[in-house]
């Protein structure tokens, strides 16, 4: 399926026939414009018919709800098959446009109060004005198609060649993806395929040119940490490095005071840089480029440079209190401050505080350094720290964050005392290229993250025994927001506990099996459910664990591509 289709089947009776009329829709954005095409088709239509169509304008952002205001310019201006509005002067106009002989009637009007069920649900104003400002009539008989266009531009070409156009468009990519998916079969196959077309929505570029991963839909916009970990899924692994370069490469000039931005603001003027694991993943992801492509010279004139300036701000000290200790560990913030990814706040204030020293921070910390000294090897620049460095994180590590009663990983080490917490930070502490733990360690972390974090749909955010485990994310913003880390399940830690998992297996073919089958079922049962097609950002830690949050989330996307790539690699050896 090229795109979404919906089949409506009429019964009743029809200029006194009882005939049973089918109505389908299929929707489908054109790709490199604002325009939005649907296309209509009737089967069983007993006599010449008309189709109406009253299209309900917003013209908002996607947070706030409309109102009727007094600002709203409801005049409309015909043009070819259809018309065009100007609502306010300072945004663009809509041309709706049909693909046959059309007829626009102007009676504006505005309804009031359209509800939103899940928004109530959600805290939200859950109550909207939208504008109606007129009918169009097409007539339609048995066998039509009837396209209409919404566009910020007057279309001049054909509506139905523009539709066939990106058919064959989307198609010819699909073909591309043959290559990728042909490696595996029936199922899993399948999976796949729908995994990479899901991911390309996500691969985009800002207003002014900049390649870019936009990090969730509907409401998330351009992140640092997830443009990061999502892009090797989303591009090396699909066979397609010099976009996910160019996204890096760009990402990469935005470094200030060793940090990179965690989100960008839509102006350009006002980048975040409130996270200290968005410059640490940025290791991650070239290790992940250096894996795919082998351009060792192309990391050393381009990305290089970036990783020195993380390396020697942090080594010295940044803003937000980043700085390496004495025994080598990297600190980061203070109690008013959220710089990792468990970064959501109630009241101003943190829900799940992590300032000190946090595992995942120095597990990605350890292997920055650890990669950070084999380049520096090879380009020969062995000053870029002591190199007794490497070997220094490591001990602390294991002396900071080992708890021998449990065989785990504290989560994070603040004032003086360790946080026994049991979290998914710690997987990362083995399934990054380098580890600072033994294999009896790594061993003892799976076990208890499989036992006590691991869902069919990914890994709880705290274990279900914590008194503060909270197992739905719903009711208010507040509530969501003290759930998001605190027991809520994120499907993008699975390829990294898949890849924890098979560093440790006795046995990788049946540590594979046992993945590959938690795989299978996740996405059997819920690939058509809340984004069809797509993965969802979170689910409730509870069964029967509710999909819930952004219906298409990357880092989700991305992580499923990489974990089947990494499964492909262990069947192959």
């Amino acid at each position: 399926m090229l795109a979404p289709k919906f089949t409506y089947q009429i019964d009743g009776q029809i200029d006194g026939q009882i005939d049973g009329v089918v109505l389908r829709k299929t929707i489908m954005l054109f790709y490199g414009e604002d325009c939005v095409l649907v296309k209509y088709e009737f089967e069983n239509l007993p006599s010449p018919s008309l189709l109406r169509i009253r299209p309900f304008l917003a013209y908002r952002g996607f947070h706030i709800p409309k109102k009727q205001d007094m600002l709203f310019d409801t005049k409309t201006c015909d043009v070819k098959n259809g018309f065009k509005i100007t609502p306010y002067p300072d945004m663009p106009s809509l041309f709706i446009q049909t693909s046959s002989s059309s007829q626009f009637s102007s009676s504006p009007l505005w309804y009031y109060n359209f509800e939103y069920q899940e928004e109530r649900q959600r805290g939200y104003n859950w109550r909207e004005d939208l504008f109606l400002p007129g009918v169009l009539e097409i007539p339609v008989k048995s066998g039509n198609t009837v396209i209409v266009s919404a566009s910020l531009k007057i279309n001049s070409r054909q509506l139905l060649l523009k539709w066939k156009g990106e058919e064959k468009r989307r198609a010819e990519i699909q073909a591309e993806d043959s290559a990728i998916v042909e490696k595996f079969t029936g199922e899993d196959r399948d999976n796949l395929r729908q995994l990479l077309r899901a991911g390309r929505q996500f691969i985009t570029e800002t207003p002014d040119g900049r390649p870019m991963i936009i990090a969730g839909y509907h409401w998330f916009d351009d992140w640092g940490r997830d443009t990061l970990i999502s892009l090797p899924g989303l591009t090396l692994c699909c066979g397609r490095p010099q976009e996910g370069t160019a996204i890096l490469e760009s990402l990469g000039k935005y470094e200030k005071n060793g940090l990179l931005p965690n989100f960008f603001s839509t102006d350009g003027k006002g980048n975040g840089y409130n996270s200290v694991d968005a410059s640490l993943w940025y290791f991650w992801t070239v290790q992940q480029m250096l894996k795919y492509t082998g351009d060792l010279q192309k990391i050393r004139t381009s990305f290089w440079p970036v990783m020195k300036n993380i390396i020697k701000n942090f080594l010295v000290g940044t803003v937000f209190d980043i700085h390496m200790s004495d025994n080598g560990l990297l600190h980061a913030g203070n109690r008013d401050t959220n710089l990792t990814w468990m970064d959501a706040t109630v009241g101003g204030r943190p829900v799940t505080p992590r300032w000190g020293f946090p595992v995942e921070i120095n597990a990605l910390w350890y292997n920055a350094i650890c990669f950070a000294g084999e380049l520096a090897g090879l380009f020969g620049e062995l000053d870029l720290f002591p190199a007794d460095l490497p070997a220094r994180i490591g001990r602390s590590f294991q002396d900071t964050f080992w708890i021998e009663e449990g065989a785990y990983l504290g989560d994070v080490f603040s004032q003086g005392a360790l946080d026994h917490a049991v979290r998914p930070n710690q997987i990362f502490a083995l399934s990054l290229p380098f580890s600072p733990l033994s294999h009896a360690q790594a061993r003892g972390v799976v076990n208890k993250v499989k036992t006590h974090l691991l869902t069919p749909c990914g890994l709880r955010t705290l274990s279900p025994d914590d008194r503060a485990y909270q197992g739905r994310y719903e009711g208010n913003e507040a509530k969501r927001d003290g759930a998001y880390h605190q027991g809520t399940v994120w499907p993008w830690l699975l390829a990294s506990f898949g890849e924890a998992c098979l560093k440790v297996a006795e046995d990788k073919k049946e540590a594979k099996v046992f993945l590959l089958e938690n795989l299978r079922s996740f996405l059997r049962r819920h690939l058509w459910v809340a984004g069809v097609g797509c993965i969802s950002e979170i689910f409730d830690g509870d069964p029967p664990h509710t999909p819930r949050g952004c219906v298409s989330q990357a880092w989700s996307t991305g992580e499923l591509i990489r974990l089947y790539s990494i499964l492909q690699e262990t069947l192959s050896s």
